[in-house]
Parts: C-alpha cells; sequence; structure tokens
C-alpha cells in the first residue's frame, strides 16, 4: 500500500497567516508533547512514522509549497510537483503516473490518498492500513474512510451507506454535501458519516480512466501534457462515476482545522506571540507575528490574527467568512519561509514615474546559503544587521558581518552562505521587482564553490 498526502491550496480561512506561499498546513500554532510549537504537516508527518508509514508515503504539492515542506520535513521527503495547480484530479492523476513509472510500482498497488493536515489520533492510521484489505476484499472500485459524526454538522459532506451492511464496511448509497441541521439529523439516524476526504483504490483503475480519457500514463508524458487535464475535483472526475464504492468507519477524533474558530480549540495558549487580554475573557486569542503587541479588553469569542499580510479581527462563528470577503484580493506574500530562512516585506513603493523600491528583512539560517543568483531589471544594496558569512560577487570571495554595506548593481551574480545566522535589510530598486527576474545559476554551496573554481 501507498500513501499519497495532498498538499494544495492556500487556505485562505486562515488569513492573514495563510497565503498562496505559506498554507495552513505550514502555520506553526499547535503544541507537540514537548510543548514545542509545530505545524498540521509536521505533526501528521510524525504520526506517519510511528504508525511505520513514512516509508510508504510521498507529498503531492505545487511549485509553491515545496521550499516550506522540505524546511519543515527535510530534504529527503518524496515529493510529486505540479507544473501547474488545477484541482485534486489533475494532482491524484500525476501522483498515480508516478507511482506507476517512476516508482514501478504494480498496477494491483493500492494506493490511499489523504490530505496533509487532519487532525486524528495516532490509532485514524490504523483504519486506514486497514482500507487496502477491506478494498480487495468488496472488488470495490473505491474504499472511503467517513467519520462517524458527533453531531448534525453543517460543514461537512456526508457519505450515505446502502442498506447492504457488512461487518467491516458498508456500500456507499449516495453523498450528501453541507446539509442544514434538520437534515443532517436524519442523515445521522441513517448512519451516514462524515466525509473526511481519504479514499483508497488499486493503481490499475485510475490508470484505466486516464486511457479512456487520452492521457498518457507516463509520467514526463503527463507533466508536459499536464496543463490539458481538465481543471476539475476528483470528486466529480471520479468519485461520482464509480460504480462500486464502499466506505470504513473511523469512530475516533477528527477534526478539520482549516477555519480560525476550529483552529483555536486545538490551540495550547491563548495567546501567541506578542499580546495582552483582560482578565475574564472567554474563549478568546491572539495569534500575533508582528513585532508591535495586541491587546484585547472584553470581547469574548474572537480571534485577533496578525502578520506582515494584514490584520483580522472575527467574532469566531463568522471568521470563515473571511475568504469570502477577500475573494478576489491579489497582494504579494509580505512574509514567506524558504529552504534557507525567512523574509518579511517591510516596505514596497511604486512611483508614478515608473520605478519601485522594495525593502525586505532577510534571514539566512547557519550554514545556509542563498542561491548564485543575477538580476537584470534591479540592483539591491544589502545591510547586514547581525551575524557574518561568505559573499559571492561575479566569481569573487569575500567575508561579511554586521555593520557591512554591499551594493549589488544590476546584472552582477551574487551569492551568500551564513557562517552564523544572519540578518540583512535589502532594499531592491528597479523597473519591476518580481520574482521572475532571478535567473539562477547553482543551488548548492558546493557546486557554486565548483563554478568559481572551474572558471
Amino acid at each position: 500500500m501507498k500513501l499519497v498526502l495532498l498538499s494544495g491550496g492556500s487556505g485562505k480561512r486562515l488569513w492573514p497567516l495563510s497565503n498562496d506561499a505559506r498554507s495552513k498546513q505550514f502555520l506553526k500554532v499547535l503544541s507537540n508533547e514537548e510543548g514545542e510549537k509545530e505545524s498540521m504537516v509536521q505533526r501528521v508527518w510524525g504520526q506517519l512514522a510511528k504508525n511505520n508509514l513514512v516509508e510508504d508515503s510521498l507529498i503531492a504539492t505545487s511549485k509553491s509549497q515545496v521550499e516550506m515542506i522540505h524546511t519543515q520535513l527535510g530534504y529527503d521527503i518524496p515529493i510529486v510537483v505540479e507544473p501547474e495547480r488545477r484541482d485534486t484530479f489533475p494532482a491524484i492523476a500525476l501522483a498515480a503516473v508516478y507511482l506507476y513509472s517512476i516508482k514501478g510500482c504494480s498496477p494491483n498497488e493500492v494506493v490511499v490518498m489523504l490530505p496533509v493536515d487532519p487532525y486524528v489520533e495516532d490509532q485514524f492510521f490504523t483504519k486506514v492500513r486497514e482500507m487496502e484489505d477491506r478494498l480487495r476484499e468488496s472488488e470495490a472500485e473505491l474504499a472511503l474512510l467517513g467519520v462517524k459524526p458527533t453531531y448534525p454538522s453543517e460543514k461537512y459532506g456526508y457519505i450515505v451507506p446502502s442498506r447492504d451492511k457488512r461487518r467491516d464496511y458498508m456500500h456507499v448509497d449516495s453523498f450528501k454535501e453541507k446539509p442544514s441541521e434538520k437534515v443532517a439529523k436524519e442523515l445521522m439516524e441513517d448512519q451516514a458519516l462524515w466525509n473526511c476526504g481519504v479514499f483508497a483504490f488499486r493503481l490499475e483503475y485510475i490508470l484505466n480512466i486516464l486511457i479512456e480519457k487520452g492521457v498518457p500514463i507516463h509520467y514526463e508524458q503527463l507533466l508536459n501534457q499536464y496543463h490539458l487535464l481538465p481543471k476539475n475535483s476528483f470528486d466529480y472526475e471520479v468519485v461520482e462515476k464509480a460504480n462500486k464504492i464502499i466506505a470504513l468507519s473511523y469512530e475516533g477524533y477528527w477534526k478539520d482545522l482549516g477555519t480560525w474558530n476550529t483552529l483555536t480549540e486545538e490551540m495550547r495558549d491563548s495567546i501567541n506571540g506578542r499580546g495582552y487580554v483582560s482578565n475574564g475573557l472567554i474563549n478568546s486569542h491572539i495569534v500575533n507575528e508582528l513585532d508591535i503587541p495586541i491587546t484585547l479588553i472584553g470581547l469574548d469569542n474572537v480571534v485577533v490574527a496578525a502578520s506582515p499580510d494584514g490584520i483580522l479581527v472575527t467574532e469566531k462563528e463568522s471568521s470563515p467568512k473571511v475568504k469570502e470577503i477577500l475573494k478576489g484580493l491579489e497582494e504579494r506574500p509580505m512574509y514567506e519561509e524558504r529552504r534557507w530562512g525567512w523574509y518579511k516585506v517591510l516596505e514596497h513603493t511604486k512611483y508614478k514615474e515608473g520605478n519601485e523600491v522594495l525593502t525586505k528583512r532577510i534571514c539566512v539560517d547557519t550554514a545556509k546559503n542563498l542561491s548564485y543568483q543575477v538580476h537584470y531589471k534591479r540592483s539591491e544594496v544589502w545591510t547586514v544587521i547581525k551575524g557574518e558569512g561568505v559573499l559571492v560577487i561575479d566569481d569573487q570571495l569575500r567575508h561579511i558581518r554586521a555593520g557591512d554595506v554591499i551594493h549589488i548593481p544590476l546584472g552582477t551574480k551574487h551569492a551568500l552562505r551564513a557562517t552564523s545566522t544572519m540578518e540583512i535589510i535589502e532594499v531592491q530598486t528597479g523597473s519591476e521587482l518580481v520574482e521572475e527576474d532571478i535567473y539562477r545559476f547553482s543551488f548548492e554551496w558546493d557546486e557554486i564553490i565548483k563554478e568559481m573554481t572551474v572558471k
């Protein structure tokens, strides 16, 4: 059995901490057994390790999330990267073809797809293991894992069973998306399950669907044609058209932490970051990534979340509305975590004459490095405010430390490696300050030094 964790989306219901570069699964707001902060993806990967499932697991994700996965889980994590975001059906198709044509998995191999961020107990993955046996035993096309409802929720979809129930699984009759409370109560009486987005299939089943659609089942060919795949969900393209589906029932703890009201229920501390609350507040939280304090007085059941991307103040039950309210908002992320550290945008100005100025605070962790790169539309000035390291300017090495100011003209190749953790104020000036104006020659420091030596 192989497991594929789907890591996509921007989690905009957790704005302003979550954005296209740092999705909800990477927010370090949960606490592990030692009381240390961890993200949803770190928690789930740790649970896979406890259940001896890591060796058979991989993550399907988009380009924008690769660095975050490496930063939080390490560089040996197997990853399948989408050339572009196209919903869950293309992502799952790409992962299936990768397993078949690159990893050499048998068409008879059972593959389980699950979200990268479920908040569950360890025993959840014992039930995941069971899906392979039940799928083979029933000869079904798909096996789903559903959660036994604890209350008539209007937030979740429901798996509706047929009357043909077995001891270890049930046949699926239909699905009901986010019903009213009245209908949800009726569904619970009929033993319907919350749909938690976990499903299993034999690899051959998905490969045959792709062949029928004229989609290549060789990985490199599919990468080249990825933009032609229908931008639809797996539910629409596969689940709704399947003839024989079974479901297993999980009765343990499960929660979708996709909104501020659900996420804060699992946060150990009511204050994360700089903040103060008045005495006697009930069920209120502060999550603050800014360097200025937030004070909350006399407001129960609220969340105040602040990051360089913005500030949110919301009553908890209303917090899911933030995605709809911010629909169409397209702004550059003001904070990102990278393989080498992080950066925070301090100021960005576009002048009517056409030039731009962008100021960042950059942190490069000890022994990490920026890639060897060049820009053709901007110059940069670096002011080192902490630490020391080695700078490469047009194939020349020099040591730099706190207090040094470095000017990097347009068209100049440059790289940096931190001997001790460095912080730099970077001021970019140019006609267009975009990611596309970064042309990289080498990523790894050994490669950079080797390239300099050869020349």
